[in-house]
């Protein structure tokens, strides 16, 4: 069958080339791709947002299947789009519509989803610009740190975490009355802090059974030691060591299935990735936020380890025999470094030339950031390359992705260098 992948990402990347393994496959096409998406099918220069050009290429080229990589064409409603059209509404898109994206559209929507179903979570409450000195006051009875989060999309860095409360306070007004974060901080959630370890649980769902996918933990800041601005991901480990049979059937019990219950019981018809960020809170799972979509460097050392053909996992999906299907993983680590441009998470510049790319034997360069230049790789954006690497222990793995790391240049590159640590003195302190 004739596939599309919406994104352009490191996770569009890890689509492509586990998608191209698959001998269901017969064309596999990416909107718009990277460089990296170019060596595992065609890229097509269209928006994953421009839903008109969607229509008619997915007409035009017999495509069999969409599937959605980033969270906004999501919450813009692209799987509606496609259930409204009667020459589009019998291809499967994998990914939720409209109302079931407002888990990751809406904190507000999300943090209310919870409550509602009973689903471990941090008290919070949610404040307007007109309700800014309600929230002043309800700083006030929580004790630091504080968690502020705008409640719409702000690309992964919509979260802001003060360590006292004038800067708390100076925060909720930036995003407030200031729009820090545009249209995305006109609401803003404010949580109480949950202190632990955090980990990314991936399920995969028709609407009406699911699978866990492997776990995963995830580096969100930009300096070692977790220290700096927020980023889309610097890295990424799976499986986790705490994450043991008896703690994931917690996270089972307690938060996935009253997460697809609560759902059906809304009245959400969804089909595609549940993304469940959890804080493991002396081994308590708490959700601190749900995405609709596979996260971003997860999705390299997850899907990595499906040994099963993912496009017959997708199709079980999309015909609602997601129950019937069995899928098999590595049981070796696999982990990821992120390669970064100089700046980022602020300003950067584009267009910088990659070199060394074709030394890297190891590990799996999944492209992130990038694009073709008159011959050269080079380039376009803040992420630019995660390095995903096999093994049977973390401290081998991540040898081996800091060794990819270290092979490829371009000018102003930056990667944290401590990726797994965490980890790795967890394990040893068993």
């Amino acid at each position: 069958m004739n596939v599309l992948i919406l994104g352009s990402g490191g996770r569009e990347h890890a689509f492509a080339w586990k998608i191209s393994q698959s001998k269901k496959l017969s064309k596999l096409f990416i909107a718009p791709g990277n460089a990296g998406t170019a060596m595992c099918g065609t890229n097509v220069q269209m928006s994953s947002t421009d839903f008109p050009s969607i229509r008619n290429f997915v007409l035009s080229h017999d495509v069999k299947m969409v599937i959605v990589g980033p969270e906004d064409p999501l919450v813009k409603g692209i799987h509606d789009f496609f259930l409204a059209d009667d020459l589009l509404k019998h291809i499967p898109v994998i990914g939720p519509p409209k109302n079931g994206a407002q888990l990751e559209g809406s904190k507000d929507f999300s943090k209310q989803f919870m409550i509602r179903h009973g689903i471990p979570t941090a008290a919070y409450a949610t404040f307007t610009k007109e309700t800014l000195n309600d929230g002043y006051a309800f700083l006030e009875k929580l004790s630091p740190p504080y968690v502020l989060k705008a409640d719409g999309l702000a690309a992964g860095k919509g979260v802001v975490i003060p360590h006292n409360l004038p800067e708390a306070k100076a925060e909720l007004k930036a995003m407030l009355a200031d729009a820090k974060f545009g249209i995305a901080s006109s609401k803003v959630v404010i949580e109480e802090f949950l202190k632990g370890i955090e980990l990314s649980v991936f399920v995969l769902t028709d609407g009406i059974s699911y699978k866990i996918l492997p776990a995963a933990k995830d580096y969100k800041r930009i300096g070692d030691g977790d220290e700096g601005l927020n980023t889309g991901g610097m890295g990424a480990v799976s499986p986790v060591p705490f994450a043991d049979e008896a703690y994931l059937k917690k996270v089972e019990e307690q938060v996935v299935i009253p997460t697809i219950e609560g759902l059906r019981k809304d009245g959400i018809p969804y089909v595609g990735f549940i993304f469940i960020g959890l804080m493991n809170d002396n081994g308590n799972p708490k959700v601190i936020e749900y995405n609709v979509r596979m996260g971003d460097p997860e999705t390299e050392v997850v899907i990595p380890r499906i040994k099963s053909d993912l496009l017959e996992l997708f199709i079980a999906v999309a015909e609602k025999k997601l129950s019937d299907f069995k899928f098999e993983l590595d049981s070796r680590i696999a982990t990821t470094v992120m390669m970064v441009a100089g700046g980022y998470p602020g300003d950067y510049e584009n267009g910088k030339i990659i070199s060394g790319l074709e030394n890297v034997k190891e590990a799996i360069a999944f492209h992130a950031g990038t694009k073709s230049e008159n011959g050269n790789i080079v380039t376009n954006g803040g992420r630019i390359i995660a390095f995903t690497a096999f093994a049977n222990t973390i401290d081998e793995a991540i040898k081996l992705s800091y060794v990819a790391a270290n092979t490829v240049k371009f000018e102003g590159c930056y990667f944290r260098k401590d990726i797994g640590q965490d980890l790795m003195r967890l394990v040893k302190g068993k």
